[in-house]
Order: C-alpha cells, then sequence, then structure tokens
C-alpha cells in the first residue's frame, strides 16, 4: 500500500526510546525527512545511527531540547521550520496515586506531555495553514479512559489531551489539517515494566514478580511497539484524509473491559 508519504517532512518528540524511537524508524523507512528532539543527546544520537545503518539515504536531522524549559518550543519551532507532520510524543506523568503524587511532581509531569503538546500545536497550527495545510498526531495514552486511581496523574492529563485533540481537530479540517489522538495501552517499552514493576512492589511486595502482572494483558504481553507506530503511521498519511477530532485507542481492548458488577 503507497502511503506517499516519501518527501514529507515530521517532527517528532521525545524520539530518543520507545515509541518515539520507533516512529523515527517507521516514517524514515516511508521516505521522509524526519526531525527529532528530546532532551537526551547520546540516546538521539543512538536512533539516528540505528536508522542510517539500515536506511543510508534516511535524512534524520536532530534538535535536542528540553521542552519544559522556557522558550524551548519557540525555539525548536523556529530551528525547526515548517514541517508536514507533527508527532507529540514526549513526556511521561508519573504513575501514583493523589496522595504519591505532590504538587510538583504533578506539575513537572504535566508540564512536558499536557503543556508541551499545547505548546507546539499552538506553534505549528498557524505554520501548517499558512503552508496550505498538515497533520498533527497527540499519542496520549489509555489512562485517560480508566481513570485509574493508581495513575491519577496521567489519567486526568491524558484526558485533558483527548478532549483537546478533540476540541482542536473538529474543525480544523476547515484549515485543510487533521489532528488526531492515539491512546496506547501498556507497550513493549521500559516505560511499561518500570511501571509494573512499581505496581509489583505495591500489590505483590516484590518487583521482581512483576511478570505475573504482564500475564494480565490481552495475550498475555504488552503491545508490540510497530502496533502503535504503524497506526501513527497510517494516519498521517492521505489514505487516511477524513480523520480528525477523534481519538484511537490501541490498547487490546484494555479500555472496553467493563463490568457491571
Amino acid at each position: 500500500m503507497d502511503l506517499r508519504l516519501n518527501g514529507k517532512t515530521v517532527l517528532i518528540t521525545g524520539a530518543s526510546q520507545g515509541i518515539g524511537a520507533g516512529l523515527a524508524r517507521a516514517f524514515a523507512e516511508e521516505g521522509c525527512a524526519v526531525r527529532l528532539t528530546a532532551r537526551n543527546v547520546e540516546k538521539l544520537e543512538a536512533v539516528k545511527a540505528g536508522i542510517v545503518e539500515t536506511i543510508p539515504d534516511a535524512i534524520v536531522d536532530l534538535f535536542p531540547e528540553d521542552l519544559t524549559a522556557p522558550g524551548a518550543a519557540e525555539r525548536l519551532a523556529a530551528t525547526v521550520g515548517d514541517v508536514d507532520i507533527l508527532v507529540n510524543n514526549a513526556g511521561v506523568i508519573p504513575s501514583g496515586s493523589l496522595f504519591d503524587i505532590n504538587e510538583a511532581k504533578w506539575r513537572d509531569g504535566w508540564e512536558l506531555k499536557v503543556y508541551g503538546y499545547i505548546n507546539l500545536c499552538r506553534l505549528y497550527y498557524p505554520l501548517m495553514k499558512a503552508a496550505g495545510g498538515g497533520v498533527i498526531i497527540n499519542n496520549i495514552g489509555n489512562g485517560g479512559e480508566i481513570s485509574d486511581p493508581r495513575y491519577i496523574a496521567g489519567a486526568v492529563g491524558n484526558a485533558s489531551l483527548m478532549a483537546f485533540t478533540r476540541a482542536l481537530g473538529g474543525s480544523s479540517l476547515d484549515d485543510n489539517i487533521r489532528v488526531i489522538g492515539v491512546n496506547p495501552g501498556p507497550v513493549d517499552t521500559d516505560r511499561i515494566y518500570n511501571m509494573l514493576k512499581k505496581r509489583a512492589r505495591d500489590v505483590l511486595g516484590d518487583e521482581s514478580r512483576f511478570g505475573e502482572l504482564a500475564l494480565t494483558y490481552p495475550l498475555g504481553r504488552p503491545a508490540h511497539v510497530h502496533e502503535v507506530t504503524d497506526l501513527i503511521v497510517f494516519l498521517a498519511c492521505y489514505r487516511s484524509g477524513y480523520t480528525t477530532g477523534t481519538v484511537m485507542t490501541v490498547d487490546g481492548g484494555i479500555a472496553s473491559r467493563r463490568s457491571i458488577v
């Protein structure tokens, strides 16, 4: 299936590991010029090296930034310039109950993921409009649908980004811009195993038993990274040209496992 993404320019935040690194490779494989940003320069360089090793003609440019720093988003947009596709992916909101997450940790988590997404949308939407159109994809997370009290800061932050995506994307096609959200559930990255170890320590009293918790996921495993990144790449292409103002969940059905008792 030809996605007609060859030659497109993509900016991916949080691109130094996990889903972000997977997205960098997936878009490069489609012939896109990828612009990658994250705080960790060494990890970004490793991602680039891994891509060009197998895709020698790949165009991969690095823009290390801490997007929580004052003026960082503006500096990034000014340096990167116009892009066809923006993927907001940076940020990790800490897990824990209301009484585990103090105000400072809550604000720190939201600064990058919630306000970081909003700030880059505010900067890139008018640039895309002036250029004739574009695509913004917000990688959010199914925590905004489940409302787990043990992930309360993330649940509230993700729910906010879901509402933001729908509000911005509802009429964005009038400007030939599509704004879409993706809600992954557990994904096979370091982050989910760190969360599982913390949950195993709290619930089972032994973090080494985290594998028992992973077995409760659909198919007894987290999602493979490509099961999320492939969807995002498709949503970014012209074949998904009527999709905007919506959020798609990729969690094996976890968020839909409701019970009346």
